[in-house]
């Protein structure tokens, strides 16, 4: 996953690359906390879409359907 803040880059198992976009997001109730840029980077994979450590939490589907297409490498594969 590559960072660019309030975006992030994925790759799924199909073989497609998405850039998904947070920012319509950080003012929805628990994801304001993803404002803090130190916080937004502790991403992780978590049950085949992404998540922070205070359970922000996007699933694959929410990633890849709402993300738009990208030709940039990534090095992390969703399902």
């Amino acid at each position: 996953m590559k960072y660019q803040f309030y975006r992030n880059r994925v790759r799924f198992k199909n073989g497609q690359l998405r850039l998904f976009d947070v920012k319509p997001y950080l003012n929805k109730g628990i994801f304001k906390e993803l404002k803090n840029e130190s916080y937004f980077k502790k991403v992780r994979i978590v049950w085949g879409g992404i998540g922070w450590p205070n359970e922000q939490d996007l699933s694959s589907d929410t990633l890849y359907y709402g993300g738009l297409p990208s030709k940039k490498k990534v090095k992390i594969c969703l399902s």
